[in-house]
C-alpha cells in the first residue's frame, strides 16, 4: 500500500485544488470555462469517493482533504455569487452555515472514532443520510 499522501483519491483531491484555483482565476474573464471547470470539480468529488471505496483507500487525511477542498470550492463560489447578486449577505450567511455545519460534523465524527465525517450509517438523522447518500 502506498503512503496515504499518494492514495488515488488524494491525488484526485490535489487535482481538484489545482482546477479550483484555475477556475477562480478565470471566473471573471471566461464564465463558460469557469462553469466547465467547476463542473469537473463537482464530478471529481464523487469520483474520489468511489476510488476510496473501490481500492480501500479511505483515510482520515483523505476525508479532511475532501472536506476542506469542498469547503474552499463552495466558499469561492458563494463569494463570487455575492459579487453578482444582491443582497450578497445571503450568500455570505450560507457560506458561514456551510463551513460551520461541516466543521462540527467532521469534528464530532472524528471524536467518535470514525475515519470520515460522511459515515452516517448508524445515525437516526435522516437528513444527514439523504445528504451523504445512505
Amino acid at each position: 500500500m502506498p503512503p496515504v499522501y499518494l492514495y488515488i483519491p488524494n491525488i484526485i483531491g490535489y487535482f481538484r485544488i489545482i482546477i479550483n484555483f484555475i477556475a477562480f482565476v478565470v471566473c471573471y474573464s471566461n464564465k463558460a470555462l469557469f462553469a466547465i471547470l467547476y463542473f469537473i470539480i463537482f464530478v471529481l468529488d464523487g469520483v474520489d469517493g468511489w476510488f476510496a471505496w473501490k481500492f480501500n483507500q479511505a483515510s482520515t487525511f483523505g476525508a479532511v482533504l475532501d472536506m476542506v477542498t469542498d469547503r474552499v470550492s463552495t466558499a469561492c463560489l458563494l463569494a463570487l455569487l455575492s459579487q453578482f447578486y444582491r443582497p450578497g449577505l445571503v450568500f455570505l450567511i450560507l457560506l458561514g452555515l456551510d463551513i460551520t455545519s461541516h466543521w462540527f460534523q467532521m469534528y464530532s465524527s472524528f471524536l467518535s472514532g470514525k475515519t470520515s465525517h460522511k459515515d452516517v450509517k448508524h445515525t437516526g438523522i435522516w437528513l444527514l443520510k439523504l445528504y451523504y447518500g445512505y
